[in-house]
């Protein structure tokens, strides 16, 4: 779990930090929820889920300072990529999902998800 700079407390499914931001942080925050927002962060849209819910999550963790963000709809079989600055990039039934270039070489054969 998350603190993020907007005071915000968040679990995302998946999430990676650059192992510099992490290394900053005390022991202790290391072990309890870390003020701070994830680099990368997915977020799995379940069947109870409410989608707009959901992609406003999303933007929030854009907003406070995410470089990457997954939102995986697999009943629809769709997905949305967040990234600062940019549109928001809807995928439909992609196969897989590249990590570049904020995790080099990390791809997600998301396609299994289906």
């Amino acid at each position: 779990m998350f603190t993020l700079p907007n005071g915000a407390k968040r679990s995302p499914d998946a999430s990676w930090i650059r192992r510099e931001r992490w290394e900053a942080l005390s022991e202790a925050q290391q072990e309890g929820i870390g003020p701070l927002c994830p680099d990368f962060v997915v977020e799995l849209c379940s069947p109870s889920d409410r989608l707009p819910v959901l992609q406003e999550k999303m933007q929030e963790y854009i907003d406070n300072g995410a470089r990457l963000g997954w939102l995986i709809d697999p009943l629809e079989r769709r997905v949305y990529i967040y990234r600062p600055g940019q549109p928001i990039e809807q995928l439909a039934d992609p196969a897989t999902l590249s990590g570049d270039p904020v995790l080099p070489g990390f791809v997600l054969p998301v396609g299994e998800l289906w």
